[in-house]
């Protein structure tokens, strides 16, 4: 837990009592603050953690802080009637984040924001400097509130992943190596326009140093226009990261190769035995972790065996076996037709495991992947929906569950023997006419996968 000893004895408002709100709390309270702590849902359905203190009886003429949970609206389209109050005092609206950078000054920080991409590259930084033996906490966005972290000291480093909800409540903390990935149409509903939305994400790099990093992608128009700007400053590092296009004095990535431009001499990576990281877009997360570990002061060795050794995350690509020489993929995480085309567009014999709650449009964009797919096991609501939109194009069968469809691609991917077979959960659509939520579906493939592995050893 994070110490937050300027805080003794002042009263400090939170809004929001999610996971994040919570650990605020938490850590507000082992400082010796007052907390006065507010959350519009739990107010109207009951049942909160901690007091809620109604917004008009704060006293708001002594409040330190007003700490806003990353999902309550800060500006658009309205702001949260906290914030208001909050103006109205001169009162400061932050975010946990500036809390924990505030509180531990030497530490490192690498932060990574994007639309796509920022969970599995955070989680990859993090796996590569941990391998290599340094003291690390990695959170933020990707799930462990940041304020719960252990309190890390000189040369220890802290990798975040940010949202722009949370990049918006920063103020004065400083990241060290800020990555942003890319960025496509998002969240406007919150930010407004374009505009709004890109310059909430460029929030991670407003307040760097002399001899700080920007590591940007470059494969769309707006992160381009972002990295030609700070190019522009010449105040600090810039180091342009691209899969389409060569990038000269950057990083690029060309039929899974690492070319790293930024010396005097080129120096390349070989992705190809890097089992979790396949595809274009988990190349880009590559050469962004890369940048950022030789940031921190990694070999080039230490990152090879890092990327090499990479999991992957749970429920995104994630290679959760191979029995009798046929790879399982659990993908759940692809709740959409987008999602779905990366990891379709990252094997070939796919076996290919489809369907659930579908979503607008279903898999008509697909079509361009169709070719590498030997077979559809169809699941869910969208079974008979998806099987019209394959009609002609690719062999399918209606399967109802996951458990038949599991089993039912196994026995046809072991029967045509392929050398590349790959049995893939990728559903193109939410979870929720059979399961709670994607992490429940994939961990269920798991088990049907680790239930086909026990009948092959029996």
């Amino acid at each position: 837990m994070i110490i937050l000893p300027q805080y003794h004895g002042k009263n400090i408002g939170v809004v929001g009592l999610g996971k994040s709100g919570m650990a605020t709390i938490a850590a507000l309270e082992a400082s010796g603050a007052k907390v006065f702590a507010w959350d519009d849902g739990l107010a109207k359905k009951g049942g909160a953690p901690v007091t809620l203190t109604p917004l008009e009886a704060w006293p708001w003429a002594e409040m330190a802080d007003l700490i806003l949970s990353p999902g309550v609206p800060l500006t658009h389209p309205q702001p949260h009637e906290a914030v208001t109050l909050a103006k109205q005092h001169g009162v400061r609206v932050i975010g946990d984040v500036e809390l924990l950078l505030t509180a531990c000054p030497e530490a490192i920080v690498i932060a990574i924001t994007g639309t796509n991409g920022k969970s599995t590259t955070t989680a990859l930084i993090g796996h590569i400097l941990g391998q290599a033996g340094r003291r690390i906490e990695v959170g933020g966005n990707l799930g462990t509130p940041v304020l719960s972290f252990a309190q890390l000291g000189k040369g220890d480093i802290y990798v975040l992943e940010l949202s722009s909800y949370q990049l918006e409540l920063l103020d004065k903390a400083r990241i060290h190596c800020g990555c942003f990935l890319n960025i496509t149409p998002d969240h406007l509903d919150r930010h407004g326009t374009m505009e709004g939305y890109v310059n909430a994400k460029k929030n991670i790099f407003l307040r760097q140093q002399p001899g700080d990093t920007c590591i940007i992608g470059v494969d769309d128009a707006y992160t381009e226009a972002v990295a030609r700007e700070f190019l522009a400053r010449g105040d600090r590092r810039v180091i342009p990261v691209g899969v389409k296009e060569r990038v000269s004095q950057g990083i690029d990535v060309k039929h899974g190769m690492i070319t790293d431009r930024t010396n005097a001499e080129p120096l390349a990576i070989d992705l190809s035995p890097c089992l979790a990281l396949k595809g274009e877009h988990n190349w880009q997360n590559a050469a962004v972790a890369y940048a950022a570990c030789r940031f921190a002061g990694l070999s080039v060795e230490q990152i090879e065996a890092g990327l090499v050794s990479f999991p992957g995350l749970a429920h995104r690509m994630e290679r959760v076996g191979t029995v009798r020489g046929v790879t399982f993929v659990n993908d759940s995480k692809a709740t959409n037709a987008d999602a779905a085309a990366k990891a379709l567009g990252s094997y070939d014999s796919i076996y290919w495991i489809a369907g659930g709650l579908p979503k607008e449009g279903g898999i008509t964009t697909l079509g361009a992947y169709f070719p590498r797919i030997r077979h559809a096991f169809l699941i869910g609501q969208a079974a008979e929906e998806f099987a019209r939109t394959l009609e002609g194009y690719v062999p399918y069968t209606l399967c109802g569950t996951l458990e038949v469809a599991t089993k039912k691609a196994a026995e046809m991917a072991w029967r045509e023997a392929l050398a590349d077979a790959t049995v893939m959960l990728s559903p193109a659509c939410a979870s929720w006419d059979q399961w709670p939520n994607f992490e429940v579906r994939g961990h269920a493939f798991r088990d049907y996968v680790q239930a086909l592995e026990k009948e092959r050893a029996a």
